[in-house]
């Protein structure tokens, strides 16, 4: 684990640093670790860091819940990958706003070849269910990635068929490790665990509210 990892997180915590702002931050800096001991001043010069951001990170409060959840993924078996971490998912790259740090269960692996996002309505007909799991049953002839979002419907119906076909999927969720949501779908994901997993940006503690699943569809 990263020795890094504290500020990492940290910088995820502060409020109105998202994750472009982060990264130059960490640009600016040199890296996360640098960026908690650079001086109020010297973060003040940073462009689109305001005061508040600045007081923010000087007084370091943030690093206190950041080290409750290096505990936690630890516990959980959790594997944050930093956005400069070659297992990183690269195409997430190309987004400016890509997370900086991603936090991943399971057995999985985020840079396979081929990747494909499968979503969709959450009240599934029979009809759009059997074109799904058909679908996936083909795709199961190639070395192939499922990725979708754990949630009723469309969703669910390609993890269960990926998993019958013995397909890699991954469930990228709107809420941290310490919860599945909706809960129903628990012993699918128990599944998945063992070729795929679940990937969140948001740290334990984060319910699933509502703004959360717009920001999760990016990745």
């Amino acid at each position: 684990m990263r020795e890094d990892l504290k500020f990492i997180i940290g910088l995820t915590l502060i409020e109105g640093v998202g994750d472009i702002v982060a990264k130059k931050l960490i640009a600016y800096c040199g890296g996360p670790e640098a960026v908690f001991k650079e001086k109020k001043g010297g973060l003040l010069r940073i462009p689109s860091v305001g005061s508040k951001v600045a007081g923010a990170i000087v007084s370091q409060k943030v690093l206190a819940r950041a080290e409750e959840e290096i505990l936690f993924i630890q516990k959980k078996n959790v594997n944050p990958l930093f956005f400069l971490d070659k297992d990183y998912p690269q195409r997430l790259k190309y987004c400016d706003d890509s997370p900086i740090v991603l936090y991943c269960k399971g057995d999985m692996n985020l840079n396979k070849q081929k990747v494909i996002s499968i979503v969709g309505t959450r009240r599934i007909t029979e009809y759009g269910k059997r074109i799904c799991e058909k679908l996936i049953e083909d795709l199961s002839r190639h070395d192939i990635l499922i990725v979708s979002g754990l949630a009723y419907g469309v969703d669910i119906c390609a993890h269960q068929s990926a998993v019958k076909c013995n397909m890699q999927t991954i469930a990228v969720v709107a809420h941290g490790h310490d919860r599945v949501y909706p809960g129903i779908h628990r012993p699918v994901m128990e599944k998945m665990y063992e070729n795929g997993g679940m990937a969140t940006e948001f740290i334990s503690k984060t319910k699933p509210d509502r703004e959360n699943f717009p920001k999760r569809n990016r990745i």
